[in-house]
């Protein structure tokens, strides 16, 4: 009986066993939940301190883009009393902007188009996405699922808002600038243009870019044919060449 008890005595118990690591994340999360609930009710506690309580923060009036604004008030009464609309849906309007970048120099270091993907991020304001080969090219080093390039579609008010930052401050800044091409819609209502130099963009420093990559804007619209579709460009401002 002795000899039974001495085994128990030298038996840890088990509220001193070390913990497991899933039971020291849960002890440690727990800290931190408690930590953070004493900051808030501290912090609330000094706010009523006065006998006032917290005044609720006021959300930030959003302001419209400017194009936006524009197009309902002045554009849309002018093209469907051009084309002799009698409903407001019909006239033409902007669908989608689609921004796409191609990095040929992206097959041997694939750091370039994670360095062009982060500038068009810049310029946009929106993640940009990766694009991939889709079938290998021996000619070119080219295996399928390769990194080749990148793209952002706008929509809404970021898209209003990057046509009204390439029309006025963009375009202006390339290089012997005689205006755009007015021919380059694809039937169907759609317009390309190409940009060689992406640091015509003032979001991009020139001093800090370490390489100069082209891009090509495609304008989508809601319009039934070119004619509609250069109307609702021209009326934006676009420079179309005369």
């Amino acid at each position: 009986m002795a000899d039974k008890d001495e085994k128990q005595a030298k038996r840890p118990d088990k509220a001193q066993r070390p913990p497991t690591p899933e039971q020291a994340a849960r002890a440690e999360k727990d800290d931190k939940k408690v930590a953070r609930q004493a900051r808030a009710d501290k912090a609330a506690a000094e706010g009523n301190a006065g006998g006032k309580p917290a005044a609720p923060r006021e959300a930030e009036a959003r302001v419209p883009a400017r194009l936006k604004v524009q197009f309902e008030e002045a554009i849309r009464s002018k093209l469907a009393e051009q084309f002799g609309y009698k409903n407001r849906f019909q006239v033409p309007t902007l669908d989608k902007i689609v921004i796409n970048m191609g990095i040929g120099e992206g097959v041997a270091d694939k750091k370039k188009v994670d360095g062009a993907a982060t500038d068009l991020g810049l310029i946009t304001g929106q993640k940009a996405v990766i694009t991939k080969a889709r079938k290998s090219i021996a000619t070119y080093k080219l295996r399928t699922g390769q990194a080749i390039g990148c793209k952002v579609t706008l929509r809404k008010a970021r898209m209003y808002e990057f046509l009204d930052r390439l029309i006025n401050i963009a375009l202006p800044r390339v290089r012997d600038f005689r205006g755009l091409n007015p021919k380059s819609f694809d039937g169907r209502g759609n317009y390309t243009l190409g940009i060689k130099e992406h640091i015509v963009f003032p979001e991009i420093d020139y001093d800090k870019a370490t390489d100069i990559w082209g891009m090509d804007v495609t304008v989508c619209t809601t319009a039934r044919n070119d004619d509609e579709a250069r109307a609702l460009l021209a009326a934006f401002n676009f420079p179309f060449r005369q």
